[in-house]
């Protein structure tokens, strides 16, 4: 997991939470004196200062050339790097920054929420600072039971011998509980209800909705042999019935937005002459990172216009999206041809000179795809620029225009460590999905919850309405998950919403009990691309069966224990001897 600075343009103390080489030691060293002085406490700028300090640790679009949680995380059937991409562990890690910071922050939660109940601030003011810590102390256990199952549960500052740090790992349904008591807390207490770059009751309540979605899927689908726990059917049904509640207060406060590819590619103030929207003023937007040209930029964008080898969608993916009659692939009425065009002079569509076009694919597809991918596939000596930014490849030729904008000048795109695009963190896309999908699962679902979630997706994506009798019935052969076309078509509409965001189709493919479709010996279309075109001048360097083979014939073999993440073998042994390694890693 990598932690990057977000939306903290806005001015924090510099006072750190000591970060160091492991757990035990992040709870032995003391705060800095001003922080141990209760009269700093008594002060509330003091205590949103040291609240604002945890803004640094959300995900965006990187810092600088250090990359972030959109586009780079191609372990999914979604994106095929361009270098093979294995499982995030294949052996136990020495140490593992995931884990220690998770509990460096952890600590400076509680070290606010100790602090502030003994301050002479008004009880509206304790709950507030208190919430905005519980908000961020849930969120990390929230992040941390996801990543490794059972965990150790520190609810205080502890002193340096304190048996609380050597405890054993606390059962994984305990430390969710404490999480979701946690958000609640943040949701009920935070006196600000919204704000793109605060912590608001808002932002707890989008937790809450991913969090109970993830835990309530979970229990419905873990196994006690992959996953170390079998079925609860009842928790489920609660954390499910739960992520409907907190979802639902958030639909109608965050509308659909019109321009799907507006979400990902404005500045934070926009730019009405240039034709570059904001995305501060985005209706939809509940929480985002905050770039600005020349002061704090990032580097996604270029490494999707510049020379380097971009990490292009799969063929599963490209396949994945429904075309104009609202139907998929094995039942559209449309042309399902894949193969490209070869076409001179940009005569197709608008690319630089001469390429391999499937423009006339994407007009007949669901047009998230073509706010996605670019209208032409290229791959080494077979290159293609993206309005007037470098000649470039893919590497499985389809290239990703999702979050560049070409009326961005030329040298703020394709320079690393240059754009200033901004990023959604929490949106009402997610929540509506998160809402569709548990009333899904519950058996609940009706075709008053479509019509408020997934037909506003649906019709900003030029697809016709659905009703639950649509969806039931759809019965695509290509649904792999053993679920009921309803949810399959669900999920459907969630991936490719969300295709390279956060990190979330990995994590959905782990709480569905779906890993093993990551196995591309046994579903080899996780890590093809686009189809060949027997006219083009060029041909790619290593194809399969027709389709551009991203990873060169390498393979990505199931493996349960890839579940849970292993424990990094320097929290283990003398440090803490009563802490055990999962047991697929032992």
């Amino acid at each position: 997991m990598k932690k990057i600075l977000t939306a903290a343009l806005t001015a924090v103390v510099a006072l750190s939470f000591t970060a160091c080489n492991g757990f035990l030691d992040d709870n032995r060293y003391p705060e800095t004196s001003i922080v141990n002085d209760p009269a700093f406490w008594n002060n509330s700028n003091n205590c949103q200062q040291q609240c604002n300090r945890f803004l640094q640790y959300f995900y965006g679009y990187g810092s600088g050339s250090s990359y972030g949680e959109f586009y780079f995380n191609t372990l999914s059937d979604d994106q095929a790097g361009n270098s093979f991409t294995n499982w995030k562990f294949t052996n136990v890690p020495a140490t593992s920054s995931t884990y220690n910071t998770a509990y460096t922050i952890i600590r400076g939660c509680n070290f606010i929420i100790e602090n502030v109940e003994t301050s002479t601030l008004t009880d509206v003011e304790k709950r507030n600072y208190i919430g905005q810590a519980r908000l961020m102390r849930g969120y990390e256990y929230a992040q941390l039971v996801k990543y490794y199952g059972d965990v150790i549960l520190i609810e205080n500052v502890e002193d340096p011998g304190s048996e609380a740090l050597v405890q054993p790992r606390t059962d994984r349904k305990t430390v969710a509980d404490f999480a979701y008591a946690d958000l609640v807390y943040a949701a009920e207490n935070i006196s600000t209800q919204s704000g793109k770059q605060q912590f608001t009751k808002d932002l707890a309540k989008a937790m809450l909705s991913d969090f109970c979605l993830t835990e309530g899927t979970f229990w419905k689908y873990c196994t006690l042999a992959d996953n170390y726990y079998a079925p609860d059917t009842e928790r489920a049904n609660e954390y499910l019935n739960r992520c409907v509640t907190w979802s639902e207060g958030l639909i109608s406060s965050y509308p659909i937005s019109s321009d799907y590819h507006a979400l990902y590619n404005s500045t934070w103030s926009g730019d009405a002459n240039s034709g570059i929207t904001s995305l501060n003023k985005n209706s939809e937007v509940i929480f985002a990172t905050q770039y600005e040209k020349d002061l704090f930029m990032h580097s996604t964008v270029d490494y999707t216009c510049s020379s380097t080898t971009q990490s292009g969608i799969t063929k599963d993916a490209f396949d994945a999206y429904l075309f104009l009659d609202g139907k998929p692939k094995a039942l559209t009425s449309y042309n399902t041809t894949d193969v490209p065009v070869y076409v001179a002079n940009g005569v197709e569509g608008s690319g630089n000179g001469s390429g391999l076009s499937i423009e006339h694919m994407l007009q007949v597809r669901d047009q998230r795809l073509a706010a996605t991918i670019d209208p032409y596939v290229y791959y080494k000596d077979q290159t293609w620029a993206r309005g007037g930014a470098m000649q470039s490849t893919s590497s499985t030729g389809y290239g990703i225009c999702k979050y560049d904008n070409v009326n961005i000048p030329v040298a703020y795109r394709y320079t690393s460590a240059k754009n200033y695009t901004c990023s959604p963190l929490f949106w009402g896309a997610v929540v509506c999905l998160n809402y569709a999908e548990a009333k899904a699962e519950l058996g609940t679902i009706t075709d008053g919850d479509i019509d408020k979630t997934l037909n506003k997706l649906y019709a900003r994506a030029g697809l016709p309405s659905q009703t639950k009798a649509s969806l039931s019935s759809m019965n695509d052969p290509a649904n792999n998950m053993g679920v009921s076309s309803l949810i399959w078509e669900v999920r459907r509409c969630r991936r490719c919403e969300l295709i390279m965001d956060n990190d979330y189709r990995y994590w959905d493919l782990i709480r569905w009990h779906q890993l093993e479709l990551l196995d591309n010996s046994k579903y080899p279309n996780v890590l093809l691309g686009a189809a060949v075109c027997p006219d083009a001048p060029v041909q790619p360097t290593s194809t399969t069966n027709g389709y551009i083979n991203a990873t060169y014939g390498q393979n990505r073999i199931y493996e349960a224990r890839q579940y849970v993440w292993p424990l990094p073998s320097d929290q283990l042994g003398s440090l803490n001897p009563n802490l055990k390694q999962n047991a697929l890693w032992e």
